[in-house]
Order: C-alpha cells, then structure tokens, then sequence
C-alpha cells in the first residue's frame, strides 16, 4: 500500500511495514500501530510522511477483497517460498505473505527521494521478511539511510544489528525518541507539540495512511502489571500509561464519521484494570455517543476484570468479540506461569458474559499450548473444560521469547538451539514439544479445539 502526505520544502520520510514469512498468517486485525503512530507524530511536526504496506490486502494489484466482511479480517496473499533449513523435517508449506515483490518496487519507484527510511517489526522470527524489506529498500533508494524498531528490534537487538541490513536499530517505543531521530538524520528540527509521557496528547495514528481503513486499532493504555512468564509485555511496554475515557471516545467518533469506521479493535494489554477507572468510563461515553460500531478484543482481557457491570455495558457499547485470557485450566498449577485467575472466577466471567447477552460463539478463552513440560492430555483437559462452560476454547501456540520467566524452561526443552536466531521460536512448530516435529500433535490440536 502507499499513501503520501504532502507539505513542500520539508523532510520526507518513509515508513514501510515489511513482510511476513511463515508457515501462516492471516489478518486477524493486525495492523502496525506503533510505525503509524510515529507517522501522525512526523505528520502533525510538518514531515512529508509516506507510507507502504507490504501486507496490502487492498493494493490495486491484488484480488479483489471486501473490506468489510468477517469485520474487517481477511486472508493476505500467499506466495510459497523455500523453508528455512532447520525446517526442512516440517511438512509444511512455507510463504511470504504481502503483496508481490514487483509492486513493492513500483510502488517505491513511484516515491520522491526519501530522507530517511523507518521500517517497523512484529514476530521475531518473521525477520526473513523484513530481511528482503531493507534489501529492496536499499535497491530503490541506495543513499537513504534505513532505521529499524518494533518487537523483533526491541527482543532481539544483536541479532537485528547483525543480520537485519538496516543502518540502526531503536528498541522500545519510539514516540519520545522519534522527533530526535528525524531531526539527526535530516537536520529538520522542530518542538515538542506533545507530551511523549502523556498518551492523551498523542495525535491520532495515520491509519488514513493506508489504502482501506477497515478497522481501527485502539491503545487506550500501554504497559501491564501482571508480567506473565510467557508474555513479553512488560519488556515491550515498560510502565504504565493510561488515556482518558473522553480522549479515547473521541477518537472512536472521529474514525467512525470522517472515514466510516464501523471495526474497532483494542490492543491494549490490560484494558480492564482497574475497570472502575478506564474501562468503564470509556464503555459509557460510547454508549452515550449512540454509534454504530463494533468492539473486538484479540489480545484478550484479565478474567477477574469482568464484572456484572462491565459485561453489561460491554454489551450495550457494541463488543463482537470477546477473547478471555484463561492459558490453562490446571489451576493448581499455574503459579510459574501468571496469578491471574482461579476455576471459580473464570466460571463466573462466563456466566456475567452469557447473562448480559453475549452467545457463545462471541466468547473465547485462549489455551497455551506447547509450553516447556506440557503433554498433549494437560491441553486436551483446558480444551474440554473450556467447552463445559459453553464457550469457544482457543489454542495460543507458545513462541519462546527472550528475557521472559519461562524463557530457561524453553531453552532446556527445546529441539533447536533457540538463542542462535529467532527463528527457531516460531510457534507454528511447537519448538518446546519434546523430539521432532509432529504434524500428528498439531492436527490433535487443531481438532480439539475445532472439533
């Protein structure tokens, strides 16, 4: 995808949201948030800003898509390309998923000169893909310099620096060090017109950027309390900030009436902490705007959150999609990895979810699977009791992450030689199942929780 805005006489900068390589992928709201969020921050400072999605589901080259169906998710388009070595015992098929490289380079011979490239990152083992990305963007603009963030650039430095081909690496959020960057790399200094530790400032993400805005994703507040040993959400997002339910609300009104946003999406980690506070307030303004819009919540929300008062507005505010951060039913054994439930509390947010009017096919609860030590039977047993409650289980396969509490655990029990290179954490081969690769245990668990 590519989009510019344009003021004269003034740095242009290029953003690029690169590839992914894996064995599948598919757009279940995901957008890079963090990389257009630097470009309304470049954008409202009076940068030339330009854009390029190399996950485009709407370029003008690809196969027609309704932006509106399955609330704005949808297949990307698939290429097959050669597995990595170490992968060549799986009997999968290995893709990049994107538009095709040929429009990739059209679309940025169609750019003027850019004075500094910004390419963003998501799963740490798909840096193949963002990998090709910075070699492209080294072809169609030799002289420009490249900078690369994101998750892969924060968890995995040394080896972004080493193997990425970008000129720097910035880890970890970007908003307060961004203006800096530009100004080193172009010599166009500007000030502060918000407040880097104040979400409330921040100005709206350029998602009008993209050639369909189909849905919008919401950060309502960054950072989590909880610091699960699978979860890299305290290393990505250090502390917490929060946003006022009224600058949120506005937000929401400003997508759905300028742009026609009927999909919204929460991204945040903890969004029902301290419910009484943030959650609620911004459930009852949408409510109060009478919008006709649609709530999804893909990164799941804390179980002991859910109360009869915020199941009841989340009803009446439009929530579609409600995704429950369970992990496990072995309850008694949950210690080494998170406190954030019991069997009684997770019986009772099903219960408050069903009585205020959601079915059953609205609510979801994620089970890991492929944890270090854990059989087949420990998964087949979550599963089964998740559908004892009346709700859909969903499996959340485990990529082993660097600096988290079960990363040890990984490296002792995996078959590959995880902290070599990322891309041996790739979830989709169950790398901490004890011997070699089983297509058998994936099918089992794909029927258990399809089944």
């Amino acid at each position: 995808m590519i989009s510019t805005f344009v003021k004269p006489d003034k740095p242009h900068i290029l953003l690029v949201n690169p590839w992914i390589t894996d064995f599948a992928a598919y757009d279940f709201w995901a957008k890079p948030l963090g990389a257009l969020t630097l470009a309304g921050i470049l954008r409202a400072h009076d940068f030339k800003v330009s854009y390029v999605d190399c996950l485009d589901r709407f370029h003008p080259n690809a196969p027609a898509s309704d932006p509106g169906a399955r609330y704005g998710r949808g297949p990307y388009l698939k290429t097959f390309i050669k597995k990595p070595e170490i992968f060549r015992d799986v009997p999968r098929n290995y893709s990049r998923y994107g538009i095709r490289p040929e429009w990739f380079r059209a679309d940025l011979s169609a750019l003027a000169q850019p004075d500094l490239i910004l390419v963003t990152s998501l799963m740490t083992y798909w840096y193949p893909g963002v990998q090709e990305t910075i070699r492209i963007l080294r072809e169609a603009f030799p002289e420009t310099t490249v900078i690369l963030g994101g998750i892969y650039a924060t968890l995995c430095r040394k080896h972004a620096a080493d193997f990425s081909g970008a000129d720097q690496i910035v880890p970890g959020p970007g908003e307060s060090l961004i203006l800096e960057l530009a100004a080193g790399h172009t010599g166009f200094s500007v000030k502060f017109r918000f407040e880097p530790e104040d979400m409330n400032t921040y100005p709206y993400p350029a998602f009008d950027l993209q050639r369909k805005v189909n849905y919008v994703p919401l950060l309502t507040s960054k950072g989590c309390p909880f610091k699960c040993a699978y979860c890299a959400s305290h290393l990505l997002h250090p502390g917490r900030m929060r946003r006022e339910a009224k600058v949120v609300a506005a937000e929401i009104q400003f997508w759905h009436r300028a742009h026609g946003v009927r999909e919204f999406v929460f991204y945040d980690d903890a969004l029902l902490l301290d419910p009484e506070e943030h959650a609620l307030p911004l459930f009852e303004a949408v409510v109060q705007a009478g919008l006709d819009v649609h709530f999804h919540l893909p990164n799941a929300v804390h179980i002991r959150g859910i109360s009869r008062r915020t199941a009841a507005m989340m009803y009446r505010a439009g929530f579609k999609t409600i995704r429950l951060g369970l992990e496990t039913t072995a309850f008694d054994q949950r210690d080494g990895l998170d406190t954030k439930v019991t069997a009684a509390e997770f019986a009772r947010a099903v219960a408050l979810l069903k009585n205020a009017g959601f079915r059953k096919d609205q609510i979801g609860a994620y089970l890991l699977a492929g944890l270090p030590g854990q059989s087949l039977a420990a998964v087949a047993e979550s599963v089964q009791a998740v559908r004892t409650c009346g709700i859909t289980p969903i499996p959340a396969y485990y990529s082993p992450i660097p600096q988290t509490g079960l990363w040890e655990a990984a490296l002792n029990s995996s078959r590959y030689p995880l902290a070599a290179d990322p891309i041996y954490t790739n979830n989709a081969v169950l790398p901490c199942q004890p011997g070699a690769f089983s297509w058998e245990a994936v099918s089992y668990l794909k029927k258990l929780t399809s089944g």
